[in-house]
């Protein structure tokens, strides 16, 4: 039996700017099963980004329930939800968002010092997530001195520091050239399969969403029937 890990209940999102509202999400309803792999797919200003932040719990949504892990988020403080957000969620973001002054080893570290993991456990779970995505060779490179393929490896490493159940991506292959996209894809992919993760990816590419078993399509903030 399927177990549900994301739920939303018709779920609005309302951003006012300058006492203009629009409207993002016009009350979506979803659901995630546990270890699923799910594309959103959807033009731009479809609210599809929107909807990652409601299911990362990055944002609360203006109506409706968001249900992580049958814990309804709403109800929490913002200091327990970071916490809850720390060791459940891996998110990776679309420019990759690595510490331009950190190393890549360093990079990885920064999720585990948020959960006050000690230094020599850190250290050496961020050695096992290099060698991983194949970079242990970069430990000590900056991102300035890496390519766009290798630094979307290492924000996934990143995003991994935590052992978290549930991985986001927002566009992570947007700037990608074909042959990395399909390593990076085929790489979550493994780990889909591998750690029973739950993995949801943000995509306007059907190249990308194809990997996935679930294809959500949301357009002018409502899933279409049937996607």
């Amino acid at each position: 039996m399927n177990t549900v890990i994301i739920e939303l209940q018709d779920v609005k999102k309302i951003y006012k700017m300058d006492g203009v509202e629009t409207p993002a999400l016009r009350g979506v309803d979803l659901k995630i099963n546990k270890g699923e792999f799910v594309a959103i797919m959807g033009p731009s200003g479809s609210g599809k980004s929107t909807l990652l932040h409601m299911v990362g719990a990055l944002d609360r949504p203006t109506s409706g329930k968001v249900y992580l892990d049958g814990v309804d988020i709403s109800t929490l403080k913002e200091s327990d939800l970071a916490r809850l957000r720390g060791k459940k969620i891996g998110i990776v973001f679309q420019f990759f968002n690595l510490h331009p002054t950190l190393t890549a080893l360093e990079n990885i570290e920064l999720p585990m010092i948020i959960v006050e993991k000690d230094k020599k456990e850190r250290q050496q779970r961020a050695l096992e997530l290099l060698k991983a995505v194949g970079l242990e060779h970069r430990a000590h490179h900056l991102p300035s001195q890496m390519s766009g393929g290798e630094q979307q490896r290492i924000a996934i490493a990143r995003a991994l520091a935590n052992e978290p159940e549930i991985i986001l991506a927002d566009e992570l292959t947007g700037n990608l050239d074909t042959k990395t996209k399909a390593e990076i894809m085929n790489f979550l992919l493994q780990l889909q399969k591998e750690k029973k993760m739950t993995v949801t990816v943000i995509t306007h590419e059907l190249e990308i969403a194809q990997y996935a078993e679930t294809i959500v399509h949301i357009v002018d903030g409502k899933i279409k029937a049937g996607g």
